[in-house]
């Protein structure tokens, strides 16, 4: 990265999409971040905003105009914008998959369009209920019925994928996608079912941890950091244009052990609670044993490795969720997005979920 270039960032005041407009600031790169703040939050941006390189447009990627508008003005497209999060997408599946359908719609044809890099972000639920391991690339998605909240998700991160795929194949689109497995770090809210951060904030508060039926369950954690450095590898290596890459940690625990090893990290006095599926997100809920990513791809064409265990992630989570509870965060940030975040023209519709 050592030309300086103009990134856009879509739901760059979310979680993910917060660290990389830190990184790409830090690199000497211009950055404008589109977020309606649906999940995405201002005092995320509270470093960047110090930053003169930052713009903020609070709006949607279901403006096609202003996603058209921000992306003629930008050499480079992330597009992270997405409605994330288990609870959030039962809750509300139709606004999910119109919001991660036709927002990727707009900003893969205004990345056409104005012949723009883009990298498009996906996620580990394209492989559906498989559970053999470690999943690659080109593993067999394995899915329940569409009328499942989670498989509409799921199918629509999909299409997303797909019109990347083709937009490069058939009209020269110069598209990256990237599938993240669990990615954890400070920022992260626990308002919508991501298992560390909400197990940290009941830990440090000395709440029942609530453990999703038997807790045997599998899952890799990778710090936010590591997947942001993946991202700033792909994005300069023009051998990434037209392909797909996992991104996530290799290192497998059972949730039950997750739970135990929080309570440990932060000296808790907090105990462990069951909830079924149905309890925890209502009939009809389905789940997979395991989710283990390979990185060989990645590794391979980028020399990636991640740099921090387990530990450092539980450790982050800990201390983020610690300051939450003492109020260092919001007592940190003016509190409207106003008086926070330089824009670059007037404030928009709200419609998108920022990661």
């Amino acid at each position: 990265m050592d030309r300086s270039s103009n990134y856009l960032v879509t739901g760059g005041a979310g979680f993910i999409g917060s660290h990389l407009v830190d990184a790409l600031l830090a690199h000497g790169h211009s950055v404008v971040v589109l977020d309606d703040l649906t999940t995405g939050r201002t005092e995320n941006l509270a470093k960047a905003q110090q930053n003169p390189r930052l713009r903020f447009r609070r709006g949607s990627v279901l403006d096609a105009p202003l996603v058209d508008e921000l992306v003629r003005e930008c050499d480079v497209v992330v597009h992270l914008a997405a409605a994330v999060g288990v609870k959030l997408i039962v809750e509300q599946p139709l606004k999910s998959f119109i919001t991660n359908t036709k927002g990727t719609e707009n900003v893969i044809e205004a990345a056409q369009r104005h012949e723009r890099r883009i990298l498009v972000t996906s996620t580990s639920e394209i492989y559906g209920k498989n559970s053999s391991g470690p999943l690659n690339e080109n593993s067999d998605r394995v899915l329940g019925s569409p009328s499942v909240a989670r498989w509409s998700y799921s199918t629509a991160k999909a299409v997303d994928e797909i019109m990347a795929v083709l937009y490069h194949r058939e009209r020269g689109l110069r598209s990256t996608v990237v599938r993240f497995f669990n990615t954890v770090g400070p920022r992260q809210s626990s308002a919508y079912g991501m298992v560390i951060p909400r197990f940290a904030r009941q830990a440090v508060r000395g709440e029942p941890l609530t453990v999703h039926a038997d807790g045997r369950q599998s899952r890799c954690f990778l710090h936010v950091s590591d997947a942001v450095a993946a991202l700033l590898l792909l994005l300069e290596h023009p051998d990434a244009v037209g392909e797909i890459f996992n991104i996530g940690a290799a290192d497998e625990i059972s949730i039950r052990e997750l739970a135990e090893r929080v309570i440990a990290r932060a000296g808790s006095v907090s105990a462990l609670e069951h909830l079924s599926y149905d309890e925890a997100y209502g009939p009809g809920f389905e789940d997979m044993e395991r989710r283990v990513p390979d990185t060989a791809k990645l590794r391979a064409l980028t020399g990636w490795q991640p740099r921090h265990t387990l530990a450092d992630v539980l450790a982050d989570a800990i201390a983020d969720a610690r300051a939450e509870l003492r109020g260092d965060r919001s007592a940190q940030v003016p509190s409207t997005p106003e008086q926070r975040l330089p824009t670059c023209g007037p404030v928009a519709g709200t419609a998108l979920a920022g990661r």
